[in-house]
Protein backbone atom coordinates (compact mmCIF):
# COMPACT_ATOMS: atom_id res chain seq x y z
CA UNK A 1 0.00 0.00 0.00
CA UNK A 2 1.19 3.56 -0.65
CA UNK A 3 1.75 6.65 1.41
CA UNK A 4 -0.66 9.48 0.64
CA UNK A 5 1.05 12.78 -0.19
CA UNK A 6 0.04 15.93 -2.09
CA UNK A 7 1.28 15.58 -5.66
CA UNK A 8 3.03 18.95 -5.41
CA UNK A 9 5.02 18.03 -2.28
CA UNK A 10 8.68 17.47 -3.30
CA UNK A 11 8.70 14.09 -1.55
CA UNK A 12 6.01 12.81 -3.96
CA UNK A 13 8.34 12.71 -6.98
CA UNK A 14 11.44 11.83 -4.94
CA UNK A 15 9.85 8.74 -3.41
CA UNK A 16 8.13 7.67 -6.60
CA UNK A 17 11.48 7.78 -8.43
CA UNK A 18 12.88 5.47 -5.72
CA UNK A 19 10.10 2.93 -6.22
CA UNK A 20 8.10 3.86 -3.11
CA UNK A 21 4.36 3.66 -3.73
CA UNK A 22 2.81 7.12 -3.40
CA UNK A 23 -0.77 8.19 -3.97
CA UNK A 24 -2.57 11.51 -4.24
CA UNK A 25 -5.34 12.29 -1.71
CA UNK A 26 -7.96 12.20 -4.48
CA UNK A 27 -6.99 8.69 -5.50
CA UNK A 28 -6.72 7.53 -1.90
CA UNK A 29 -10.27 8.72 -1.22
CA UNK A 30 -11.54 6.22 -3.79
CA UNK A 31 -10.20 3.25 -1.83
CA UNK A 32 -12.46 1.51 0.68
CA UNK A 33 -9.90 1.45 3.49
CA UNK A 34 -9.01 3.55 6.52
CA UNK A 35 -5.41 4.69 6.15
CA UNK A 36 -3.24 5.19 9.20
CA UNK A 37 -3.14 8.88 9.99
CA UNK A 38 0.42 9.93 10.89
CA UNK A 39 1.53 13.46 11.83
CA UNK A 40 5.09 14.72 11.40
CA UNK A 41 5.98 17.63 13.69
CA UNK A 42 9.01 18.82 11.77
CA UNK A 43 11.45 20.85 13.87
CA UNK A 44 14.48 20.35 11.60
CA UNK A 45 15.83 23.31 9.60
CA UNK A 46 15.93 21.37 6.30
CA UNK A 47 12.21 20.63 6.24
CA UNK A 48 12.04 19.06 2.77
CA UNK A 49 14.97 16.72 3.41
CA UNK A 50 13.37 15.57 6.67
CA UNK A 51 9.99 15.07 4.98
CA UNK A 52 11.63 12.82 2.42
CA UNK A 53 13.50 10.80 5.03
CA UNK A 54 10.53 9.96 7.23
CA UNK A 55 8.04 9.56 4.38
CA UNK A 56 10.41 7.06 2.76
CA UNK A 57 10.48 4.91 5.90
CA UNK A 58 6.84 4.97 6.95
CA UNK A 59 5.68 4.67 3.33
CA UNK A 60 7.50 1.39 2.70
CA UNK A 61 5.01 -0.89 4.50
CA UNK A 62 1.96 -2.73 3.06
CA UNK A 63 -0.34 -0.23 4.81
CA UNK A 64 -1.76 3.01 3.45
CA UNK A 65 -0.37 6.03 5.30
CA UNK A 66 -1.97 9.48 5.36
CA UNK A 67 0.86 11.87 6.28
CA UNK A 68 0.11 15.26 7.86
CA UNK A 69 2.83 17.92 8.19
CA UNK A 70 2.70 20.05 11.35
CA UNK A 71 4.79 23.00 12.54
CA UNK A 72 5.04 25.06 15.68
CA UNK A 73 2.50 27.86 15.54
CA UNK A 74 4.63 30.98 16.04
CA UNK A 75 8.14 29.79 15.20
CA UNK A 76 9.17 30.81 11.68
CA UNK A 77 11.52 28.61 9.67
CA UNK A 78 14.56 30.45 8.30
CA UNK A 79 15.77 27.60 6.09
CA UNK A 80 12.63 26.57 4.18
CA UNK A 81 10.65 28.75 1.80
CA UNK A 82 7.61 30.41 3.36
CA UNK A 83 5.54 29.26 0.38
CA UNK A 84 6.38 25.63 1.12
CA UNK A 85 5.47 26.02 4.78
CA UNK A 86 2.22 27.80 3.95
CA UNK A 87 1.22 25.22 1.34
CA UNK A 88 2.00 21.98 3.15
CA UNK A 89 2.18 22.66 6.91
CA UNK A 90 -0.48 23.34 9.50
CA UNK A 91 0.27 25.18 12.75
CA UNK A 92 -0.16 22.97 15.79
CA UNK A 93 -2.76 25.31 17.28
CA UNK A 94 -4.95 24.81 14.20
CA UNK A 95 -4.57 21.05 14.47
CA UNK A 96 -5.43 21.10 18.17
CA UNK A 97 -8.44 23.35 17.61
CA UNK A 98 -9.79 20.96 14.99
CA UNK A 99 -10.05 18.12 17.51
CA UNK A 100 -8.37 15.73 15.08
CA UNK A 101 -6.79 12.54 16.34
CA UNK A 102 -3.89 10.60 14.88
CA UNK A 103 -2.73 7.01 14.87
CA UNK A 104 0.89 8.11 15.14
CA UNK A 105 3.09 11.17 15.44
CA UNK A 106 6.81 11.77 14.91
CA UNK A 107 8.46 14.69 16.71
CA UNK A 108 11.79 15.33 15.02
CA UNK A 109 15.07 16.58 16.33
CA UNK A 110 16.20 20.20 16.22
CA UNK A 111 19.71 21.76 16.18
CA UNK A 112 19.22 23.54 19.52
CA UNK A 113 20.95 21.15 21.90
CA UNK A 114 23.09 23.92 23.37
CA UNK A 115 19.98 25.54 24.84
CA UNK A 116 18.26 24.47 28.02
CA UNK A 117 14.76 23.28 27.22
CA UNK A 118 13.18 26.33 28.85
CA UNK A 119 15.30 28.63 26.64
CA UNK A 120 13.79 27.28 23.41
CA UNK A 121 11.34 29.87 22.08
CA UNK A 122 8.62 27.28 21.42
CA UNK A 123 9.19 25.14 24.53
CA UNK A 124 5.86 25.94 26.18
CA UNK A 125 3.95 25.10 23.01
CA UNK A 126 5.95 21.90 22.59
CA UNK A 127 5.03 20.93 26.16
CA UNK A 128 1.42 21.48 25.11
CA UNK A 129 1.98 19.23 22.08
CA UNK A 130 3.44 16.46 24.23
CA UNK A 131 0.53 16.59 26.66
CA UNK A 132 -1.90 16.71 23.72
CA UNK A 133 -0.47 13.45 22.33
CA UNK A 134 -1.80 11.64 25.40
CA UNK A 135 -5.39 12.26 24.34
CA UNK A 136 -5.06 12.66 20.57
CA UNK A 137 -2.28 10.31 19.37
CA UNK A 138 -2.13 6.54 19.69
CA UNK A 139 1.68 6.24 19.47
CA UNK A 140 4.36 8.95 19.43
CA UNK A 141 7.97 8.70 18.28
CA UNK A 142 10.39 11.35 19.58
CA UNK A 143 13.62 11.56 17.56
CA UNK A 144 17.00 12.90 18.80
CA UNK A 145 16.30 16.28 20.47
CA UNK A 146 12.57 15.53 20.16
CA UNK A 147 13.09 12.29 22.09
CA UNK A 148 15.18 14.08 24.72
CA UNK A 149 12.45 16.69 25.07
CA UNK A 150 9.77 14.04 25.57
CA UNK A 151 11.69 11.94 28.08
CA UNK A 152 12.49 15.13 30.02
CA UNK A 153 8.90 16.36 29.94
CA UNK A 154 7.33 13.09 31.05
CA UNK A 155 10.06 11.73 33.34
CA UNK A 156 12.47 14.52 34.21
CA UNK A 157 15.41 12.73 32.53
CA UNK A 158 18.05 15.37 31.80
CA UNK A 159 20.29 15.94 28.80
CA UNK A 160 23.97 16.55 29.43
CA UNK A 161 26.57 18.25 27.21
CA UNK A 162 29.30 16.09 25.73
CA UNK A 163 32.95 17.14 25.72
CA UNK A 164 33.05 16.41 21.98
CA UNK A 165 30.27 15.87 19.47
CA UNK A 166 29.12 12.26 19.07
CA UNK A 167 29.43 12.19 15.30
CA UNK A 168 29.57 9.22 12.97
CA UNK A 169 28.27 5.66 12.69
CA UNK A 170 28.47 3.77 15.97
CA UNK A 171 27.82 0.14 16.76
CA UNK A 172 24.71 -0.50 18.85
CA UNK A 173 23.41 -3.58 20.62
CA UNK A 174 19.93 -5.04 20.61
CA UNK A 175 19.38 -5.29 24.37
CA UNK A 176 15.70 -6.30 24.17
CA UNK A 177 15.39 -8.71 21.23
CA UNK A 178 11.82 -9.77 22.10
CA UNK A 179 10.47 -6.21 21.81
CA UNK A 180 7.93 -5.97 18.97
CA UNK A 181 9.67 -2.87 17.63
CA UNK A 182 12.85 -4.90 17.10
CA UNK A 183 11.45 -7.80 15.06
CA UNK A 184 14.09 -8.88 12.57
CA UNK A 185 16.89 -6.84 14.17
CA UNK A 186 20.44 -8.16 14.27
CA UNK A 187 22.25 -8.45 17.59
CA UNK A 188 24.38 -5.43 16.70
CA UNK A 189 24.47 -2.88 13.87
CA UNK A 190 25.48 0.72 13.15
CA UNK A 191 23.37 3.86 13.52
CA UNK A 192 24.26 7.43 12.46
CA UNK A 193 24.79 9.69 15.47
CA UNK A 194 25.03 13.49 15.40
CA UNK A 195 24.58 15.25 18.72
CA UNK A 196 26.31 17.38 21.33
CA UNK A 197 24.32 16.02 24.28
CA UNK A 198 23.40 12.71 25.86
CA UNK A 199 20.92 11.16 28.24
CA UNK A 200 22.27 8.77 30.85
CA UNK A 201 21.26 5.17 31.33
CA UNK A 202 21.27 5.54 35.11
CA UNK A 203 18.48 8.15 34.94
CA UNK A 204 16.47 6.03 32.49
CA UNK A 205 16.80 3.04 34.83
CA UNK A 206 15.59 5.19 37.75
CA UNK A 207 12.45 6.34 35.91
CA UNK A 208 9.55 3.96 36.48
CA UNK A 209 8.20 2.20 33.41
CA UNK A 210 10.98 3.00 30.94
CA UNK A 211 12.78 0.22 29.06
CA UNK A 212 15.90 0.63 26.95
CA UNK A 213 15.71 -1.35 23.70
CA UNK A 214 18.91 -0.29 21.90
CA UNK A 215 22.16 0.99 23.34
CA UNK A 216 25.85 1.52 22.63
CA UNK A 217 28.97 1.16 24.76
CA UNK A 218 30.38 4.24 22.99
CA UNK A 219 27.44 6.66 22.81
CA UNK A 220 24.98 5.37 25.41
CA UNK A 221 21.27 4.58 25.27
CA UNK A 222 19.59 4.93 21.88
CA UNK A 223 15.99 3.69 21.86
CA UNK A 224 13.70 3.79 24.92
CA UNK A 225 10.15 2.49 25.25
CA UNK A 226 7.61 4.36 27.41
CA UNK A 227 4.40 2.27 27.45
CA UNK A 228 2.58 4.51 29.93
CA UNK A 229 2.77 7.41 27.48
CA UNK A 230 2.44 5.22 24.36
CA UNK A 231 5.77 6.60 23.18
CA UNK A 232 9.26 5.72 21.97
CA UNK A 233 12.35 7.92 22.24
CA UNK A 234 15.28 7.46 19.87
CA UNK A 235 18.33 9.67 20.31
CA UNK A 236 20.10 8.82 17.05
CA UNK A 237 19.26 9.02 13.36
CA UNK A 238 18.17 5.85 11.57
CA UNK A 239 16.29 8.13 9.14
CA UNK A 240 19.44 9.80 7.80
CA UNK A 241 20.26 9.52 4.11
CA UNK A 242 23.61 8.10 3.03
CA UNK A 243 25.12 11.58 2.70
CA UNK A 244 23.46 13.45 5.59
CA UNK A 245 26.49 13.20 7.89
CA UNK A 246 28.66 14.26 4.96
CA UNK A 247 26.48 17.34 4.44
CA UNK A 248 26.85 18.25 8.12
CA UNK A 249 30.62 17.68 8.03
CA UNK A 250 31.09 19.68 4.80
CA UNK A 251 28.97 22.52 6.20
CA UNK A 252 31.06 22.78 9.37
CA UNK A 253 34.32 22.63 7.44
CA UNK A 254 33.13 25.37 5.07
CA UNK A 255 32.10 27.55 8.02
CA UNK A 256 35.36 26.97 9.87
CA UNK A 257 33.57 25.22 12.74
CA UNK A 258 35.84 22.77 14.58
CA UNK A 259 34.60 19.28 13.76
CA UNK A 260 36.07 15.80 13.63
CA UNK A 261 35.68 13.53 10.62
CA UNK A 262 32.56 11.43 11.39
CA UNK A 263 33.73 8.14 12.88
CA UNK A 264 33.30 4.85 11.01
CA UNK A 265 31.48 6.62 8.19
CA UNK A 266 33.81 7.14 5.24
CA UNK A 267 35.73 4.14 3.88
CA UNK A 268 39.09 4.16 5.67
CA UNK A 269 37.95 7.45 7.29
CA UNK A 270 38.76 9.29 4.07
CA UNK A 271 36.33 12.20 3.45
CA UNK A 272 37.31 12.20 -0.22
CA UNK A 273 35.57 8.82 -0.66
CA UNK A 274 31.77 8.43 -0.84
CA UNK A 275 30.24 7.05 2.38
CA UNK A 276 28.58 3.65 2.48
CA UNK A 277 25.09 3.23 3.95
CA UNK A 278 25.15 0.40 6.52
CA UNK A 279 21.94 1.20 8.42
CA UNK A 280 19.21 1.41 5.76
CA UNK A 281 17.75 -2.07 6.32
CA UNK A 282 17.44 -1.58 10.09
CA UNK A 283 15.89 1.84 9.56
CA UNK A 284 13.13 0.25 7.47
CA UNK A 285 12.71 -2.53 10.03
CA UNK A 286 12.32 -0.09 12.92
CA UNK A 287 9.76 2.21 11.35
CA UNK A 288 8.00 -0.65 9.58
CA UNK A 289 7.61 -2.43 12.92
CA UNK A 290 6.30 0.80 14.48
CA UNK A 291 3.69 1.21 11.76
CA UNK A 292 2.71 -2.45 12.12
CA UNK A 293 2.32 -2.10 15.89
CA UNK A 294 0.12 0.96 15.39
CA UNK A 295 -2.00 -0.94 12.88
CA UNK A 296 -2.40 -3.88 15.25
CA UNK A 297 -3.42 -1.80 18.27
CA UNK A 298 -5.05 1.45 17.16
CA UNK A 299 -8.87 1.64 17.26
CA UNK A 300 -10.67 1.66 13.92
CA UNK A 301 -12.72 4.59 15.21
CA UNK A 302 -10.24 7.47 15.47
CA UNK A 303 -12.40 9.25 18.03
CA UNK A 304 -11.58 6.50 20.55
CA UNK A 305 -7.86 7.24 20.49
CA UNK A 306 -6.70 8.43 23.92
CA UNK A 307 -9.81 7.20 25.74
CA UNK A 308 -9.56 5.22 28.95
CA UNK A 309 -11.38 2.24 27.49
CA UNK A 310 -8.84 1.84 24.69
CA UNK A 311 -5.81 2.49 26.88
CA UNK A 312 -6.87 -0.22 29.30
Amino acid sequence: MPITLPETLPAFDVLRSEGVMVMSPDRAAQQDIRPLKIALLNLMPKKIQTENQFARLIGATPLQIDLHLVRMSDHQSRNTAAEHMETFYRPFQDVAASGEKFDGMIITGAPIEHLDFAEVDYWEELREVMDWTQSHVHSTFGVCWGGMAMINHFHGVQKYPLQAKAFGCFRHQNVSPTAPLLRGFSDDFVIPVSRWTEVRQSEIDAAPGLRTLLGSDEVGPCLVEDPAHRAFYIFNHFEYDSDTLKQEYDRDVAQGTPINVPQNYYPENDPARPPTNRWRSHAHLLYGNWINEIYQTTPFDLTKIGTTAIDE
